[in-house]
């Protein structure tokens, strides 16, 4: 995930909109916060295939390429909350579009969604 300059050359749009939202973990993190507003941990614990590390990491690419917005309340320990900012908005019908075509492929695939043992996940 790449902080964009104006001007950048792309070869085509895809390009462009994986440079920003690209990666499993990312897509992943927009999608959870197109529900609303999350806490670090409630992310943590809603998405617990990745690593503590990775998590902060796209985070923070998230809110560098201005899709999230970071708050914290300034306490010890901080409180901090995570949501999509307007331009991250934007993405939520592409997100919507990802989700409709998973459901779809684990109803043809039989593939299962959800955590092992447990209902499906959103997403």
């Amino acid at each position: 995930m790449e902080k964009l300059t104006d001007g950048q050359r792309y070869n085509c749009a895809v390009e462009l909109s994986l440079s920003v939202i690209g990666g499993k973990w990312a897509v992943v993190v927009l999608a959870h916060l197109k529900e609303g507003v999350h806490r670090y941990g409630a992310l943590r614990r809603r998405i617990p295939g990745v690593s503590e590390k990775v998590l902060v990491q796209r985070l923070r690419g998230l809110e560098a390429a201005g899709l999230v917005a970071r708050h914290s309340d300034g306490a010890v320990p901080p409180s901090v909350e995570y949501r999509l900012t307007e331009e991250g908005e934007s993405v939520v019908p592409v997100l919507e579009a990802l989700y409709a075509w998973g459901v779809g492929r684990a109803e043809r695939t039989g593939a299962l969604i959800g955590p092992p043992g447990g209902g499906p996940s959103e997403g």
